[in-house]
């Protein structure tokens, strides 16, 4: 039976979290369906364009990507700081860009007196919209449900596009974030869409290196920042480079075709991880498998498990396999 989404989210623990989307009844999210002989690689920019518009609106980072043919995978994180920041108008703001609120919000917004006996209620409904606008749930289904509609209308049916709901793991560190991120990035390769992360069409790691060759980083994606020092903003606490560097090896093991190798740079970053290269290509390649809950090391599943009280810690031993301690 699926878990109430509030028993998976602890953002106590950890702001990154990893989504998953997967179509339903043989219809294809995008590229060409042997079994209706119909291409629908267009529908890979619906979910791109609606996934950075999102990215501008709610209190969540995207930090990787990938549009495959019958799926799809986000990791994002959650920036409840910036959800607090906001003022009482910017959230309206906001959340108007996606909805339309009431006549009150709209009254608010557009600058207009509100009578003191509706201040309470209006308070009431910021702070509902403050919360959704940090809430994956609530992201995912502005994600998910526009593109649903759009697929039904231009393939002219009804019912569900999606396999049921979206399924959501906690990344407990560092290590499981990195992974889960290269195993997103180097979905096209694994699946033989693309030869190369620069030729793997709508995946965040192509951004990353188009905007990397004029000396930049997508201002869409959550950033990389190197080492976390006082007062930097919030990004992913290594070198761009680095990561770049990472999935170009790995991306070359996988592929049979390729001589590939884990470089000095990249082993570097594995060792500061605490990952052996022999299970850097076990996550890399099967995370999915081997996770379909929180991943990180075993007192981090603990801690987790503990704050969200649950009674037994699920797949204790492939966290315990995966992560040296």
């Amino acid at each position: 039976m699926p878990r109430p989404r509030r028993t998976q989210i602890s953002l106590e623990d950890t702001p990154y979290y990893h989504c998953f989307s997967r179509v339903v009844r043989r219809a294809f999210l995008c590229g060409d369906d042997t079994y209706s002989g119909k291409n629908y690689d267009h529908r890979r920019g619906w979910v791109e364009s609606l996934l950075f518009e999102l990215e501008t609106v709610f209190a969540i980072d995207v930090a990787a990507f990938a549009v495959m043919s019958n799926h799809l995978h986000v990791v994002l994180r959650v920036d409840i700081d910036s959800a607090n920041r906001w003022n009482d108008r910017e959230v309206l703001e906001h959340w108007h860009k996606l909805f339309k609120g009431d006549e009150l919000t709209q009254k608010f917004t557009n600058g207009e007196l509100v009578e003191p006996h509706q201040v309470l209620r209006l308070k009431h409904t910021i702070a509902i919209y403050r919360s959704r606008l940090c809430d994956i749930s609530w992201f995912m289904r502005c994600l998910n449900e526009p593109i649903a509609r759009q697929a039904n209308q231009e393939d002219s049916c009804t019912g569900r596009f999606w396999e049921g709901r979206f399924k959501s793991q906690a990344l407990l560190d560092e290590a499981a974030v990195l992974a889960c991120m290269a195993y997103v990035d180097l979905n096209p390769i694994r699946a033989k869409m693309a030869d190369t992360p620069e030729q793997s069409d709508h995946t965040s790691i192509q951004l990353r290196i188009r905007t990397a060759l004029k000396g930049e980083q997508p201002k869409n994606l959550l950033s990389f920042i190197d080492n976390e020092r006082d007062n930097q903003p919030n990004g992913i606490a290594f070198l761009l480079t680095d990561y770049l560097q990472l999935v170009e090896d790995t991306g070359r093991i996988i592929r049979k075709d390729k001589r590939g190798a884990i470089s000095e740079t990249s082993a570097k970053l594995l060792t500061k991880l605490h990952i052996p290269h022999d299970n850097w290509l076990k996550l890399t390649t099967e995370f999915g498998k081997l996770f379909h809950g929180p991943v990180g090391t075993l007192q981090e599943l603990t801690d987790y498990c503990e704050h969200l009280e649950k009674r037994r810690r699920h797949f204790a031993a492939s966290c315990q396999h995966f992560h040296i301690n």
